[in-house]
């Protein structure tokens, strides 16, 4: 733990996963004094809450990784194909020693509070430790899904048996051997984790609200040849990466859905199939555009799933009916479909039969009660903005984030917000954030940052704060393109609509990760257009 005391600091850092990591490190390199502070024991963010069995990224090992340093890329070896939250974990930290970052950073540190004062143009910081820190620059590395929710189930907290939230997982483990599970919720984090908990139960019962489309990863280890040839190349794969809709280094076809024959189109969504994972979804560039594109991915999809899944009623449990492929985040599994071919496990469907209750020993739902000796809550997070509601944030005027956020989150670029100067977001809602490499946008952004406030500096300013007509603008932006798309479609949440009373808004920017990086960009270029920048 740091064992710094300085009461005021150029950059105060909240978060200490991929972002908050690599902008300590930037913000040092400027020159700048720098406090991170960070809610749990250890840095990871993500990767050090979520380790129910199964975690593991959805974008390749390979191109999930700090891009910023040659030598990093060269000295760390992935092992496989899509790494593991413990090898992801052990790489943050590795990478935390190697650029000695440790003693930069407070665990077991929240900040409660970032109160703004008008006449310096500087924040005061407040943590849960009593400690107080003014600083120049607040940057919100709080990452977008790091808020669980727990579901609202009458009795809920009577259950005698044991309860996990897979956010919050024992870092021991779980021994599930001859034990009655349910696991509630089918998201990513079910879809991974159900599998492997189904080895271990004597009976599992998965209780499914809505079904997700999951493709296979195809894990794998990444063998000697491959790891060579990435790093031999990784200059290419980087650039593709940064030019690209998602940030990783693979292009759609090159002609549309139906410009194809039927066999080139199959052919095409094969290999993407087998290249495995969320990328599914971008075979051809119309997919998520047009509604006949999108229909042609979706009957392909749904000829591989049913292939697999032996009793044709849980298959059309399984196969989402209410939204268009890739409108939800596409899952990625391993063996997740095959798994309900196994005799001990059961799918139950609370859209059909609701869960009424939970009593001491079971699970009572509309038609049937299920006798089980532990629970786990596969329930997902309040995304993009729960952390930040949880922090009291306030701006000119007393202006609280949270109110200015009431119908909706409203920022210019994803990084600023008006009224209130010199605070920075990263992959905040407004920007791609989800929907990109998360490890290559924190990096975007906080060079962004970074090169902001060298502007400010060289220019002996004091502040930065974007308009209200930029957020108005971009917000309008952001719902254009998202209207011109499938994704309004699908109750997501990318649109909140997981959280009961959250205000239904499409919260990113869709256009893609190159074409996001362009604007901002531009708007640097242009002298920071879109910000009023504030003079000592």
């Amino acid at each position: 733990m740091s064992t710094a005391t300085s009461s005021r600091v150029d950059v105060v850092v909240v978060g200490a996963g991929f972002a908050g990591l690599y902008a300590l490190h930037k913000f040092r390199e400027q020159g700048h004094s720098v406090r991170v502070f960070e809610a749990a024991p250890e840095m990871g963010g993500t990767w050090y809450f979520n380790r129910y069995p199964g975690a593991r990224c959805d974008v390749e090992s390979l191109d999930y990784c700090y891009s910023f340093s040659d030598e990093l890329q060269q000295e760390w070896t992935w092992s496989e194909k899509y790494a593991s939250q413990a090898e992801i974990l052990e790489y943050i930290n590795w990478v935390a020693d190697k650029l000695d970052l440790r003693d930069g950073i407070t665990f077991n540190t929240r900040v409660l509070a970032t109160v703004l004062d008008e006449d310096t143009l500087t924040w005061t910081v407040t943590t849960d430790s009593g400690e107080v820190v003014t600083a120049r620059f607040v940057v919100l590395a709080t990452g977008p899904l790091s808020s669980p929710l727990t579901p609202d189930i009458p009795g809920l907290d009577t259950f005698a048996g044991d309860v996990y939230h897979t956010a919050h997982w024992p870092h021991g483990g779980v021994d599930f051997t001859g034990k009655r599970v349910a696991v509630i919720g089918t998201g990513s984090s079910g879809i991974q984790s159900i599998p492997l908990i189904a080895e271990q139960a004597v009976q599992l019962y998965v209780f499914q609200r809505t079904p997700n489309y999951s493709v296979p990863a195809g894990n794998r280890p990444l063998t000697a040849e491959e790891i060579t040839q990435a790093k031999a190349t990784y200059d290419e794969r980087r650039r593709m990466s940064w030019r690209s809709g998602g940030g990783s280094p693979h292009l759609a076809h090159p002609k549309l859905t139906m410009e194809v024959t039927p066999e080139e189109r199959e052919e095409a969504f094969e290999k993407r199939w087998q290249l495995g994972g969320v990328l599914f979804s971008k075979t051809f560039s119309d997919q998520m555009i047009d509604f006949e594109a999108n229909e042609e991915a979706r009957k392909f999809y749904e000829r591989k799933i049913r292939a697999v899944i032996e009793d044709p009623e849980v298959a059309e449990l399984l196969i989402p009916n209410d939204h268009p492929i890739g409108t939800k985040r596409i899952c990625t599994d391993t063996n997740y479909f095959q798994t309900f071919n196994r005799p001990n496990v059961e799918l139950i469907s609370v859209r059909k039969t609701p869960i009424e209750a939970v009593e001491a020993t079971g699970i009572v739902t509309s038609q049937a009660r299920y006798d089980v000796d532990a629970l786990v809550l596969a329930t997902g997070f309040d995304a993009m903005t729960g952390t930040l509601a949880k922090i009291d944030i306030v701006g000119r005027g007393g202006q609280r984030l949270v109110d200015d956020w009431t119908d909706g989150p409203r920022t210019y670029l994803g990084l600023g917000v008006d009224g209130f100067p010199n605070l920075f977001l990263v992959s905040g809602p407004g920007s791609p954030a989800v929907l990109a490499n998360m490890v290559l946008h924190a990096e975007a952004h906080i060079n962004w940052i970074a090169d902001a406030i060298g502007y400010l500096d060289q220019r002996e300013l004091a502040a930065i704060e974007a308009t209200t007509d930029a957020v108005d603008n971009w917000i309008a932006e952001c719902n254009r393109r998202a209207d011109a798309t499938l994704f309004p479609r699908a109750n997501s949440w990318y649109m909140g609509a997981n959280v009961p009373g959250k205000p239904r808004v499409f919260m990113l920017f869709i256009g893609g990760f190159g074409a996001y990086l362009d604007i901002c960009s531009e708007v640097a270029d242009a002298g920071y257009k879109g910000f009023d920048l504030i003079a000592r």
